[in-house]
C-alpha cells in the first residue's frame, strides 16, 4: 500500500489531529518520499529509506520497487494531494486501489478562508507548468478565480496580463507557516513587484460579485440552459443584430469555452460576445459607434457576464489588443471586410467566423482566410420563421439570407508545415 499524506498548507504539523494522522502513516514505513522541506520536518522511522522529490520518474521507479514487494511506502505532499497534486500521477502509475490518501487542507481552501469568502462558486485553474493565458482568460471571464502559480506564471506575470481589468488580486504566500502573508493588490501593483518563490496561490476577484448567490453545483456552475438567444433578449438598434439562426452556427464554429479569448469584431449589439461569455470564454467586443458601445455594455450587464468593450473601427482598433484570440467572429460587410478578416486570421489561434449579407464580399473573404493558412468552409443560411396572422392562422416569414464562412487553422505536422 502507498500512503499519501497531505501535510497541510505549511510545514508538517507538530501536534493536533493532522499530526496524529501523519505519525500513524509513518509508523512502520520503509520508504518515505517527499519534498526536502517535508522530509526535514518529520521524524522518519528508524531504518526507513527516503527519496527527495525532484524528477518524478526515478522516484516512481523506487516506489514501484518497494510497493512491488509489499513494503510500506509513504508519500508526503502539501495541502490536498488529490487536488492538482501527486495523487493523479500515482494513480496512473500504480492504480487508485493501491493508494491510501489522507488529505490536508488545500492552499485554495486556506486562501479563501483567510479572506472570509466561500469558494464553492470559484473556478480553480493551474498555471504551474502550464500556459498562463488560460488562467488569464478565466480571470477575465469569472468573478472569482483561484490561480495555482509557478515559475514564470506568478502574481507579477498574472498582474501584467490583467492590467486595466476591474479585478483585485489576493496573493497568499507561505500559507500555514510563520512567514504567512496575505495581501490585496491591484493587477498593476502585482506586476510591479518581485514576489519570490513562497507564493501559494493567487485569488482573482471582482469584489462587487465575490459573494455570489447560494449554489447547487460547485465550480463555474452549469452551462447556460439555452444559447442562440432570441433577438428580444438583447437591446439592439433597428434589428441590427446577428439573428439567432446565424448565431447558433457561428457559436458552434467558434467553440467558446473556459480559458478561451474570443473577439467579436463589428459587434453591434454584442450578442455574439455576450453568448461567448455566457459559455465561459473571455470576450472582447470591438465596436466603432458610441451608442453601440453603451448598448454592448448594457447587454453584458443584463446577462451577468464580463465583456471588454473597445471603441474603434477595425482593422486599426485591433492593433490595441495585445493578446491573440482563440477565435474571432466578424460581422458587418463594409469595404474593409477582407482586410479586417485578414488581420483577424493572422492572429487567431483556432478559428475565424464571418457573417455577411453581401454576395460580392464572399470571394475576397474566402481568399483572406485561406491566405492566412486556414481551411475554409461556409454556408448560405436562409430561414423562415413562424409568424401569426389574424384568425388564428400562421404563415412563414423569410429572414434575410446570410453567408457564413469559417476558417479553421490547419494543424502543423512534425516539421511545422500546415497539413
Amino acid at each position: 500500500m502507498i500512503t499519501v499524506v497531505g501535510t497541510g498548507t505549511g510545514r508538517a504539523p507538530a501536534d493536533g489531529v493532522l499530526a496524529g494522522v501523519l505519525a500513524d502513516a509513518l509508523a512502520g514505513a520503509e520508504l518515505v518520499v517527499g519534498g526536502r522541506r517535508h522530509l526535514e520536518a518529520v521524524p522518519l522511522p528508524d531504518g526507513a529509506d527516503r527519496v527527495v522529490l525532484g524528477p518524478l520518474a526515478p522516484a516512481l521507479d523506487t516506489i514501484e520497487e518497494y510497493a512491488g514487494e509489499d513494503r510500506p511506502v509513504v508519500v508526503l505532499a502539501s495541502g490536498d494531494p488529490g487536488f492538482f497534486g501527486i495523487v493523479r500521477v500515482l494513480a496512473e502509475r500504480f492504480g487508485p486501489e493501491r493508494l491510501d490518501v489522507r488529505p490536508g487542507v488545500s492552499s485554495v481552501a486556506a486562501a479563501f478562508a483567510r479572506v472570509g469568502l466561500p469558494w464553492d462558486d470559484a473556478v480553480v485553474v493551474s498555471a504551474h507548468g502550464r500556459e498562463l493565458r488560460t488562467a488569464v482568460n478565466v480571470c477575465r471571464a469569472r468573478a472569482k478565480t483561484a490561480v495555482l502559480t509557478g515559475p514564470g506564471a506568478g502574481p507579477a506575470e498574472l498582474g501584467a496580463a490583467l492590467a486595466g481589468e476591474d479585478r483585485v488580486l489576493v496573493v497568499a504566500s507561505g500559507l500555514g507557516s510563520a512567514a504567512e502573508r496575505v495581501e490585496r493588490v491591484t493587477p498593476q501593483e502585482a506586476a510591479a513587484r518581485d514576489w519570490g518563490p513562497a507564493v501559494s496561490v493567487v485569488l482573482c476577484l471582482d469584489e462587487s460579485r465575490a459573494l455570489g448567490p447560494v449554489r447547487t453545483v460547485a465550480g463555474p456552475g452549469e452551462r447556460p440552459a439555452g444559447w442562440a438567444l432570441d433577438e428580444a433578449e438583447f437591446a439592439h438598434r433597428d434589428s441590427m443584430i446577428t439573428k439567432f439562426e446565424v448565431r447558433a452556427l457561428a457559436l458552434a464554429r467558434l467553440g467558446p469555452r473556459p480559458g478561451d479569448l474570443v473577439w467579436d469584431v463589428g459587434a453591434g449589439s454584442g450578442s455574439v460576445a455576450v453568448e461567448c461569455a455566457r459559455l465561459g470564454a473571455a470576450a472582447v467586443a470591438v465596436e466603432k459607434a458610441p451608442d453601440g458601445v453603451e448598448r454592448i455594455r448594457a447587454n453584458a450587464a443584463a446577462h451577468g457576464v464580463d465583456v471588454r468593450v473597445v471603441q474603434g473601427a477595425a482593422p486599426d482598433a485591433l492593433d490595441g489588443l495585445a493578446d491573440d484570440p482563440d477565435a474571432v467572429f466578424v460581422g458587418g460587410g463594409g469595404r474593409e471586410l477582407p482586410a479586417i478578416v485578414g488581420v483577424c486570421a493572422r492572429r487567431a489561434r483556432r478559428a475565424v467566423v464571418v457573417a455577411m449579407a453581401a454576395l460580392d464580399r464572399v470571394p475576397a473573404v474566402r481568399t483572406a482566410l485561406t491566405g492566412a493558412g486556414f481551411s475554409c468552409d461556409g454556408v448560405l443560411l436562409q430561414s423562415s420563421r413562424l409568424a401569426p396572422l389574424p384568425g388564428d392562422v400562421t404563415r412563414l416569414a423569410a429572414t434575410n439570407p446570410v453567408f457564413l464562412l469559417w476558417g479553421v487553422r490547419r494543424p502543423l505536422d512534425r516539421e511545422g508545415v500546415a497539413q
